[in-house]
């Protein structure tokens, strides 16, 4: 049995004081995918590198408090990679891949276009240039579990108030029409819905209004896999019952 578990933290640092490793530590996971760490190396304490029973790989955004990602694995990897090899991107901390034998875990936080018109040119700009590579990855044989904030609800049953946010940056038409790319052409598999159907499945919540309270949610967060990983899942999970960062964790079991 495998559990990998994703999760946004909004803040390594916030997220630590707000109880994130003392529940990661009673998860029995293997790999712990975490996004958004707006911290660089100067910033990470012998805790936050290494929790116990872990060991974290990360990829620092150049700018400082802003993106970054992780992976704490209880198992050394035989391989690291850090960056997908687009300069643009990388500057910004966007990918860290670990790699056990036949298989790749990786966490991955694509960007947001809701700042503003230049971060959306930003977020088309990314996704072109990151699905050559999920094509890569895809076809190489290996078994792949991509973890992260994807930024985009896929479907109407993804977001609470789809009717409302079909011009807005994370329900766009193109940005939902690439991520059938990802899950029709390149015959990767979105876990999570393999194995839940229902609605009102979310995984980020804006911190205006009431949305957490009233569950206006999205579910930008996935497990993306093989085939052959994804036939393997047996259990998934959002994690609600304390909140460490605007988004939830998001756990999936799989057999070994």
């Amino acid at each position: 049995m495998s559990i990998i578990i994703s999760a946004n933290l909004n803040g390594i640092r916030s997220a630590a004081k707000k109880g994130f490793f003392a529940w990661m530590s009673k998860q029995d996971a293997d790999v712990v995918c975490v996004q958004e760490l707006k911290a660089q190396a100067p910033d990470m304490t012998p805790e936050l590198l290494a929790p116990p029973g872990y060991r974290g790989y990360f990829h620092y955004a150049e700018k400082k408090g802003y993106s970054g990602v992780g992976l704490y694995c209880r198992t050394k990897p035989d391989a690291v990679v850090v960056g997908f090899g687009n300069a643009e991107f990388d500057a910004e901390g966007r990918y860290v891949q670990c790699d056990f034998g036949n298989l790749s875990v990786i966490s991955v936080y694509c960007p947001s276009g809701s700042s503003s018109e230049e971060r959306q040119q930003a977020k088309f700009r990314f996704m072109e240039v990151f699905l050559p590579h999920l094509e890569d990855l895809s076809k190489s044989g290996r078994e792949i579990v991509i973890c992260g904030d994807w930024n985009i609800a896929h479907m109407e049953i993804d977001l609470k108030n789809w009717k409302s946010n079909q011009k807005n940056s994370g329900f766009l038409p193109e940005e939902r029409a690439w991520l059938s790319r990802v899950f029709d052409e390149l015959k990767l598999v979105d876990v999570f819905r393999r194995i839940d159907s229902r609605a009102e499945q979310y995984t980020w919540w804006s911190n205006r209004g009431q949305a957490w309270a009233k569950n206006v949610g999205w579910r930008i967060d996935y497990h993306v896999a093989t085939a052959g990983m994804a036939g393997k899942a047996k259990a998934v999970g959002i994690y609600k019952d304390e909140r460490f960062s605007d988004h939830a964790p998001l756990t999936i079991e799989y057999t070994e």
